[in-house]
């Protein structure tokens, strides 16, 4: 350890200065990618040397703690999940069996499009909020949920203005008046595994029969976002749409036809025995 740091009671340590901060918030500061090995101090019981030396070398692309004790708040994960049964998914498994076994606070966002660089400060600092947000008013009666505050949308509409797709919402009526689109309406739904990430999907109609689809995961392990994980999945996924959005002047992006699409979310359908409060959106497995 550099000089300053100290560890915590799980054998994390606590981390007063490495690097520039690249966002700061109520108290919090978040820094860009660090080890787990800088996080870490001591390999805890349980977890094996092989597990133990592999997951060090591994990273969080965005790591919050408290700006006065140096404490791990929640370290952030953004970026596409590994292959099922791939080298990395095995290594990412022993990275969470480190994390785990310290009582880590870690946020896993899986998406194909959204980069840590460019939307995680974002991603977080709305997260932080949340958290607080709802921690404040925790048991208090009547208070509205932080994603359903309600003000001015993008678009002049009075709406949650917490909803992360609310810019992509607006940019595709723009594109729809300007004949990008070939529906203005962006759509989606969300889920919760049992026992595992909640999902969330969102589509826009790029031409007829032709549609632009994100899937976003959400993981919380020990931390919570403050927001229901799943709708936020949806928000995020989104949020997506709107960044691919931006390519539609110059090549068309990969799109999926809505026969694929329909089978998709009849296949969630009929997993509804392995969601978290089943399937809530069968209006949407009718052609």
């Amino acid at each position: 350890m550099t000089s300053g740091e100290g560890v915590d009671g799980g054998g994390r340590r606590v981390v007063p200065g490495v690097g520039g901060p690249v966002l700061t918030r109520d108290g919090q500061v978040v820094h860009g990618p660090l080890r787990l090995s800088d996080l870490v101090r001591r390999r805890p019981p349980g977890v094996t040397g092989h597990q133990w030396s592999t997951a060090l070398r591994e990273t969080y692309d965005l790591v919050v703690r408290a700006a006065g004790t140096g404490r791990v708040i929640v370290a952030v994960e953004i970026g596409p999940p590994p292959a099922d049964g791939s080298p990395g998914q095995r290594v990412a498994r022993m990275k969470d069996a480190v994390a785990a076994a310290v009582g880590l606070p870690v946020l896993r966002i899986g998406s194909s499009t959204l980069r840590p660089a460019d939307h995680g400060p974002g991603i977080v600092a709305y997260v932080l909020d949340a958290h607080a947000y709802t921690n404040r008013w925790a048991g208090e009666p009547g208070v509205t949920g932080f994603r359903d505050i309600a003000g001015r949308l993008p678009d002049g509409r009075t709406g949650p203005v917490n909803d992360l797709g609310a810019l992509t919402r607006a940019a595709a009526v723009e594109a729809y008046v300007a004949r990008r689109l070939s529906d203005p309406i962006v759509r989606g739904l969300h889920v919760r595994w049992s026992g595992g990430p909640a999902e969330g999907w969102s589509w826009v109609e790029v031409r007829p029969g032709a549609v632009l689809v994100e899937r976003v995961t959400v993981a919380e392990h020990r931390f919570t976002c403050g927001v229901d994980a799943a709708r936020l999945a949806e928000d995020l996924a989104t949020l997506a749409v709107g960044e691919r959005l931006r390519t539609l002047d110059g090549a068309e992006p990969p799109l999926t036809s809505r026969e694929e699409l329909l089978a998709g979310i009849r296949g969630l359908a009929a997993r509804r025995a392995e969601l978290v409060d089943g399937f809530a959106f069968d209006h949407l497995c009718v052609d």
